[in-house]
């Protein structure tokens, strides 16, 4: 083991005066080992860091433990015939304070660790007698050798501050009774593990829609995956026959599907499919049938006619995707086994199948993952009605519909906050665990 490597242990340990100053005066060292600008920046932050929990930071930890708890007052005034309100104390506004304080902190900390190894890896480079980049060097480097630093800290930060400061307020409401349930809205409390407990209840009336639903999600993405990319598949192996004529006019055709907006396609369905749509209408009067059929008032037809429905707009999506593939399938072996007396049936299996497989499984975990997620179609088509299970599910609900409801529609805040944590934990374990497990992960080179 290297012991002189840059870590804060060794700048701790090993450093000089200047180094081990920086643990407390941040910026000391570097600028003290002869990057002035670069030490005075450090220190400024230092300092403005140390404004920001004097003025504010530390009020906003305070009241984490409790979340606020004064509220709203509400007093009648004799002499103006009104109402007065008094400010209360606002949970949600407190959470958040909280939220970023904590991100404030974990920031000023890996600064900290930062400018204490780059001190100690400036001493090291004085004692070697090596020379200290000045500010112009490393603006230049920051063009040229470290360009992926320049490219890549403003997606950086936009991604912590778009999606993972929310994710970790979300997170945090799912501990919280944040929910119209005893008009905690505004004035809410730490609530525990007690949301994950009534979602993972089977006898309760949450538990027992949470689970209902969460069948009919995995049941609907293997359905509506598996047969998408079956049936596409076979599409583009028809198309793609020899024998096949006006391949490009055939394609046409069914890509044509993909340039019309699909939430457009959906709400045409929609309407067609109502008791009173053309559908109905048209096999009436072809007297096929005497009552209209329940496509979004029965759940198992729903169920079925989301996934037909889902079918029309997602092969085309599948066609395109294996149909450069299967131009690229070696002839030669196609033909080593129709020498060897294989049929179709053999081929297809041994030969086709194997090599779509490895190469399309990436896009055949995104599609489930997708369809999980899938939020278009069922909206649009069903609502996830038609009938409800309990009070906030619906028979053709998947969960990021649920979710929907329970946050927007019915402001259950807090049980959104869970549901949405136990989405994301399936699809990490169903895309990390299949993807790990697959070919195309684990024997590119045999394959090849």
């Amino acid at each position: 083991m290297n012991e002189d490597r840059i870590s804060v242990k060794n700048a701790l340990i090993k450093g000089d005066f200047l180094t081990k100053l920086s643990a407390v005066i941040m910026g000391a060292g570097i600028a003290g080992h002869r990057q002035i600008v670069k030490g005075a920046v450090i220190l400024l932050l230092e300092i403005a860091f140390f404004g920001f929990m004097i003025s504010t930071g530390a009020h906003n930890l305070s009241m984490m433990p409790t979340l606020g708890t004064e509220a709203q007052g509400k007093v009648w005034n004799e002499a103006k015939q009104i109402y007065e309100y008094s400010a209360g104390d606002n949970s949600q506004q407190i959470l958040l304070a909280g939220v970023i304080t904590c991100f404030v902190i974990a920031g000023f900390i890996a600064l900290w660790v930062l400018q204490l190894r780059h001190s100690y890896k400036l001493q090291k480079m004085i004692e070697k007698g090596e020379k200290v980049p000045s500010l112009g060097k490393d603006v230049k480097n920051l063009f040229d050798s470290n360009l992926h630093i320049t490219l890549m800290t403003l997606p950086c930060v936009g991604i912590l501050i778009f999606n993972i400061v929310p994710l970790v307020y979300m997170i945090t409401m799912a501990f919280t009774t944040y929910s119209k349930e005893g008009e905690h809205l505004v004035l809410f409390d730490w609530d525990g593990l007690h949301q994950f407990q009534r979602v993972l209840n089977m006898n309760g009336n949450i538990g027992r829609q949470f689970w209902h639903v969460l069948a009919w999600t995995v049941v609907w993405a293997i359905f509506s995956t598996f047969l998408n990319y079956i049936l596409g598949m076979m599409l583009a192996m028809v198309i793609n026959r020899k024998d096949t004529k006006w391949k490009g006019f055939w394609r046409f055709c069914f890509v044509l599907s993909i340039a019309v907006p699909q939430f457009v396609s959906l709400m045409i369905m929609n309407i067609m499919l109502q008791p009173s749509g053309a559908v109905n209408v048209l096999l009436r009067n072809l007297g096929l049938i005497s009552e209209p059929i329940p496509f979004w008032t029965n759940a198992m037809v729903a169920r079925i006619t989301i996934i037909v429905i889902n079918l029309w707009v997602g092969i085309p999506y599948t066609m395109i995707q294996v149909t450069g593939i299967l131009q690229n399938i070696p002839e030669d072996l196609y033909e080593a086994a129709k020498m060897d007396g294989a049929g179709p049936a053999t081929i297809f299996f041994k030969i086709t199948l194997p090599y779509m497989l490895f190469v399309t499984m990436p896009y055949l975990i995104a599609s489930f993952v997708g369809n999980i997620n899938n939020f278009n179609v069922i909206y649009l088509l069903s609502g996830g009605g038609p009938t409800y299970v309990g009070d906030t599910a619906g028979q053709t609900d998947l969960l990021v519909t649920w979710l929907y409801k329970l946050t927007i529609d019915q402001q259950y805040y807090n049980l959104g906050a869970v549901i949405g944590i136990m989405t994301f934990v399936i699809l990490t374990v169903i895309t990390l665990t299949t993807y790990r497990n697959s070919s195309s992960y684990k024997n590119e080179e045999a394959f090849m």
